[in-house]
């Protein structure tokens, strides 16, 4: 017989004590996590305990030990990274999630969870103005919401070209010739080379980031002209007539530079892209977002008209992580590339499409539900003001820091992305590690445009006036300590 929930009550009641506990420091408490992994280890690692501890206990020591090695990720005044918060309906239906334990891959097995993904994908197609034809799949997050993404175009460029991949695999396939903006993000590099499509070809971008639409169509161009001439060289050799066809093309763009937040020009990419050709595949891991907002919906206009999106739920719309959403709007080459069948998975009788059809899973948690609560928590107008809220914060920021005596904001601030710099790298190296051994505000440093840069990232739902002003201050003290050499 089941256990009922009588052995489970404890346990979850300590983990509500101090998961509540956790979430009521985060106004106040210090954002970066106060030791090291290997100063942890002792308390986690060892030989494995002969005996067992009782339920509730474990949660009390887990949280008891764990704590000192966290990062305050959910406080308003993180802005490392691009990594949001959760919203209140989204983490309780994680919770809910997880006590279900449904294994989503099957529709006939799980139908509640089928269909409240199917709902929450209808939704963001919705909200965000994708083709209403198209699949959604929710996967670990944007890294494989690009592979998921450039699979399916795989299986479609090359069937294309007349290629059975599932039968031949990828030895002695035709190329597919894959371009990328010169900012793109790297695990669209990392989703390729999974893929085994090689390095792509790198094509200009402008000084915030933006792909340089006419090099785009030269570099298309260069590859039409040189396929046709090894096209009709094969054929001179063998005594045959061309007729290969057009290259194979893969054409990567970005919604969100990772430093300045710029867009790529997406009517004129998507263009010249499709003018070849090309499938298009849009990485969009936060910067898609903007297209819930009317006023911002200009940074992505004519996005829809790409063939893949990527994006992730835990970014600007605040869900628990992990949850990447991979939107294909060929279902056909979605569901080949990723699909399975075999004989024990029952298929349900109407003959939809099962989750595990969409991704690169079989076995995967319900993430779809998570996304499902926030929009049903928010609502569309909700959605918007959030982005709104975000992109309207980091514009404040910018507008403040702006006024600290040595600092440059390098970027156009039209959305999220702030990225500063203290005259000389060593400066800015300096004022970085002020920031995070300060720990009121948690800044990331990076390199762009061959400079050391503090990168700002506003992605938290809870991030307020009062976090712009501690933000501000922390980094015009950071600077002060610098500049006069104290401790």
């Amino acid at each position: 017989m089941s256990a009922g929930a009588e052995p489970y009550r404890e346990a979850l009641a300590a983990a509500v004590r101090h998961a509540t506990r956790w979430l009521e420091s985060q106004p106040s408490r210090r954002v970066g996590p106060q030791l090291a992994a290997r100063e942890l280890a002792a308390a986690f690692d060892g030989a494995l305990p002969q005996s067992g501890m009782p339920p509730a206990d474990v949660v009390d020591y887990l949280a008891s030990r764990a704590e000192p090695g966290l990062m305050a990720m959910p406080s308003g005044r993180f802005f490392g990274w691009v990594i949001g918060g959760t919203l209140p309906a989204a983490m309780a239906a994680d919770w809910l999630v997880s006590s279900w334990d449904q294994n989503s891959g099957l529709r006939y097995a799980t139908p509640a969870i089928a269909a409240i993904e199917d709902a929450a994908g209808h939704w963001l197609l919705q909200l965000l103005g994708l083709p209403e034809e198209s699949d959604v799949g929710f996967v670990t997050g944007t890294t494989m919401a690009n592979f998921t993404g450039l699979a399916a175009a795989r299986w479609r460029l090359l069937k294309d070209a007349g290629w059975n991949l599932e039968r031949d695999g990828l030895f002695g396939a035709p190329r597919i010739h894959c371009l990328v903006g010169e900012e793109r993000h790297e695990t669209v590099d990392l989703a390729l080379r999974y893929l085994g499509m090689g390095s792509p070809t790198v094509v200009p971008a402008d000084s915030q980031g933006r792909i340089d639409a006419a090099e785009l169509d030269c570099a298309l161009d260069r590859i039409a002209l040189e396929h046709a001439a090894a096209d009709r060289s094969g054929a001179a050799q063998s005594g045959g007539s061309p007729g290969s066809g057009p290259a194979p093309v893969l054409v990567c763009l970005q919604a969100g530079n990772l430093h300045s937040g710029a867009f790529d020009p997406f009517t004129g990419a998507i263009a010249v892209s499709k003018a070849h050709g090309a499938w298009v595949h849009v990485d969009g891991a936060f910067g898609l977002w903007a297209a819930a907002v009317p006023e911002l919906a200009g940074l992505t206009a004519g996005v829809e008209r790409a063939d893949s999106w990527a994006t992730d739920a835990h970014k600007s719309l605040n869900v628990p992580y992990d949850c990447g959403v991979v939107v294909v709007r060929d279902a056909q080459a979605l569901r080949s590339a990723m699909g399975l069948h075999a004989s024990y998975l029952l298929q349900d009788a109407d003959g939809s499409a099962d989750p595990s059809q969409r991704v690169p899973e079989l076995s995967r948690r319900a993430r779809g539900v998570p996304v499902w609560a926030a929009l049903k928590s928010l609502g569309r107008d909700g959605v918007a003001g959030q982005i709104r809220r975000l992109a309207t914060s980091a514009a404040k920021l910018a507008e403040q820091l702006r006024a600290i005596d040595g600092l440059e904001v390098l970027n156009d601030v039209g959305y999220t992305q702030i990225s500063v710099a203290f005259g000389d790298d060593a400066t800015t190296r300096l004022v970085a590690e002020r920031l995070i051994a300060d720990g009121k505000v948690w800044m990331s440093g990076s390199r762009w445009h061959g400079r050391d840069v503090v990168r700002i990232s506003v992605s938290n739902w809870t991030t307020d006036a009062d976090d712009v002003t501690t933000a501000v201050e922390a980094v015009r003290t950071a600077v002060e300590a610098v500049r006069s050499g104290g401790p």
